[in-house]
């Protein structure tokens, strides 16, 4: 297969940079791809076998697609033909405008039908072939991509030696990209590197928005979360305000559904008003940690009923049967973007009728429409507290009076046609949404949230982690087809370490443990010091790649160097230790230069810098004393905890008959015991 490959690699890329995650308007699309399996269609390609909701979209087009496998790569060898990858996602806006203006072309069709191969790619299922031609498309560009088609079908015919020379060149491109060499240097991490961090940093933060200085906005929680922790080490203010305007701004904008909670994607806007609408899980999983922490921080209400509606909205749309998560929510329905989200003044007055000026005046609804005419995206500009003076009421009506409007219009807005659902369930999505309910049942005490983290994680223990530890990555009706990744690893062992510390059922800590050791045997490159993306029973592509920057979702390496800080520091494993100090020694320059795209390495810089601390709840009111305890952000803390012996060796001989013993210790050295939560977080705050 990998021969096969590099011969192809110059055509594979072709379609890559106009099928996904370009801002376009999407055009038209039928609502629901179980409605286009019932319809009949003149064209049936070789997709319509596949469970992927992104492929099923593209079943009926005339071009021939085949899905990424050996089948489509020998027929391209047994018929001396090119390959055409086209990569997207079921939510993507753009995906949907390719498949209508070329896609179901008959004559663009019977060009790639006649001279290629063409293979569909859901780069959700399939991130590492993502990844490549990614790399690919950095390495080559073009312009119209129906000439660029015409242009390697001459070249084919004509000079087909030079295809495959300029094909080699780069593949040897692609393999030198993003692959972290081994670097000798000893290890030194100060307070000094994370003031210089911020101070680097800090001219690109929008201060007056929050966010980054540009459009369009994403929300990048590791950034935020990573500052929360520099100011807890720091005491910096601005860290701090960078942090609050950024979450404040999300929570009152555009980008956040007022009525059904949860967040899009991102702001095409530097005001966080006009969203691009689609609704991504690991979003979601990822934000509801971030204003849990902040909650615990600040104590603000804004951010416990952000947390609280979003948790609602994938309870209520994203949640499975068997406790699954779905994948995203397109953006459009009907055919028209952002339909399914957006008001008209007289839906509004319909709806709510005498309370319609006060809630048109919190979330600046107009009939001309503040977004597209007579169409409103509801978002806040005034402060309740002006909102309440302007209406002469307290704050304590003006809430009543909103949450009691929303909850009418959300009546209305589940009456309306739905955005298709990626129902596909991805095991690194649903172990960050694991773990974002994990962390709001410990902040918040709710015990719904630690069902649904129960039901989550017991689901993944039945359908995707193997009895051998080995992970698949994707489940769908009653089925996974795709070897897990490294974030799939990674995402999970971190859910079960967060899960343990919550309920100190050590089961959850030894299988993090577990897949550690899994994944230590089937994805680290000794020579490198760091992890391969792809298995290493399952690297069939023209390059094996890791995958080191942070984006949107941190990435695995930074995950995995993380994991195993944390379960070294649990078992006392110093490999584990120095692996990760390690990791983080061959990235350290990066940290300093680009924290934007380096903040889960930076979270791990800071507990290099400052250490962590084990804290140990042994006694029969542990659970009592762990609720306590969670009140407090303390992000340089591992817990671990029990009624009665355990086989944790930070709980070694730390039981005493009828008293529940609190013990804070460094490197296995403990302070004095105390009995009394307050007493215990002095001691780590010293």
């Amino acid at each position: 297969m990998k021969k096969i490959s590099v011969s192809i690699t110059l055509v594979s890329l072709l379609t890559l940079n106009v099928s996904c995650g370009q801002n376009q308007k999407k055009t038209g699309e039928t609502n629901t791809t179980d409605n286009k399996q019932k319809q009949e269609y003149k064209y049936t390609n070789h997709l319509i076998q596949e469970s992927s909701p992104y492929l099923l979209m593209h079943a009926h087009n005339p071009v021939d697609w085949y899905p990424w496998g050996e089948k489509a790569l020998k027929k391209a060898k047994d018929e001396n033909k090119m390959i055409v990858i086209s990569i997207g996602y079921a939510a993507c806006h753009w995906c949907h405008v390719m498949e209508k203006e070329s896609y179901e072309d008959t004559a663009v069709a019977r060009i790639m039908n006649e001279n290629f191969v063409s293979i569909k790619v859901d780069r959700e299922e399939r991130p590492d072939i993502d990844q490549i031609y990614m790399n690919a498309s950095e390495l080559i560009t073009g312009s119209d991509w129906i000439q660029m088609l015409n242009y390697f079908i001459d070249l084919h015919k004509k000079n087909p030696t030079t295809l495959k020379e300029q094909a080699a060149k780069v593949t040897q491109g692609i393999s030198a990209i993003e692959n972290i060499p081994f670097k000798k240097a000893a290890a030194s991490f100060t307070m000094n590197d994370l003031n210089s961090i911020f101070n680097n940093v800090k001219p690109d933060i929008d201060f007056k928005k929050g966010g980054e200085k540009r459009a369009p906005k994403f929300p990048m929680p590791a950034m935020w979360e990573y500052l929360l922790y520099y100011h807890y080490l720091s005491n910096n203010s601005d860290a701090l305000n960078a942090v609050k305007i950024t979450l404040n701004n999300m929570a009152n904008g555009g980008i956040y559904d007022h009525v059904g909670g949860g967040f899009a994607r991102y702001s095409t806007d530097a005001d966080w008003h006009v969203p691009h609408f689609e609704k991504m899980l690991y979003d979601n999983a990822q934000l509801v940690s971030l204003y849990a922490d902040a909650w615990r921080v600040t104590k603000d209400p804004l951010y416990k009923n952000v947390v609280y509606e979003t948790l609602g909205f994938i309870q209520r749309e994203m949640t499975s049967p068997e406790g699954g998560f779905y994948s995203s929510l397109d953006a459009d329905s009907q055919g028209e973007e952002g339909k399914f989200y957006v008001w008209s003044k007289d839906e509004i007055e319909k709806i709510l009728k005498d309370d319609d000026a006060l809630f048109s005046d919190y979330f600046n609804i107009t009939k001309t429409g503040n977004w597209q005419p007579d169409k409103n995206i509801l978002y806040k500009k005034e402060t309740n507290e002006a909102i309440a003076s302007k209406y002469h009421i307290s704050l304590s009506e003006l809430n009543s009076k909103i949450e009691a409007d929303k909850i009418k219009l959300l009546q209305g807005l589940l009456k309306r046609v739905h955005p298709n659902t990626d129902d596909k369930m991805l095991t690194a999505w649903n172990a960050l949404m694991l773990k974002a309910y994990v962390q709001a049942y410990r902040v918040f005490d709710e015990e719904k949230f630690l069902h649904a983290a129960l039901k989550n994680a017991d689901f993944l223990i039945q359908h995707a982690i193997g009895s051998n530890n080995e992970i698949t990555r994707n489940y769908k009706n009653g089925k996974s087809s795709v070897e897990g990744f490294l974030d799939d690893y990674a995402f999970t062992i971190s859910a079960f370490i967060e899960l343990y510390q919550a309920t100190f059922d050590e089961q959850w800590l030894y299988k993090a443990k577990d897949i550690t050791e899994y994944t230590l045997t089937h994805f680290f490159d000794s020579t490198s010091g760091m992890f391969y993306y792809t298995h290493n029973e399952h690297s069939d592509l023209i390059a094996r790649k890791m995958e080191v920057a942070d984006n949107v979702i941190p990435s695995s390496n930074s995950e995995m160097a993380k994991n195993l800080f944390y379960l070294g520091n649990f078992f006392s494993k110093d490999d584990y230790i120095k692996t990760a100090q390690q990791m983080l020694v061959n990235v350290q320059n990066n940290v300093q230069q680009n924290i934007l795209f380096y903040a889960n390495w930076g979270m791990l810089e800071a507990d290099f810098v400052n250490g962590i601390y084990e804290v140990a709840i042994a006694g029969k009111n542990d659970e009592s004393k762990r609720r306590e305890m969670d009140q407090y952000y303390l992000p340089n803390i591992i817990l671990s905890g029990g009624k009665e012996n355990a086989s944790l060796e930070l709980l070694e001989n730390k039981f005493v008959e009828n008293q529940t013993i609190i013990y804070v210790c460094r490197n296995k050295v403990c302070k004095l015991p105390v009995t009394e939560v307050s007493k215990a977080v002095q001691q780590i705050l010293k």
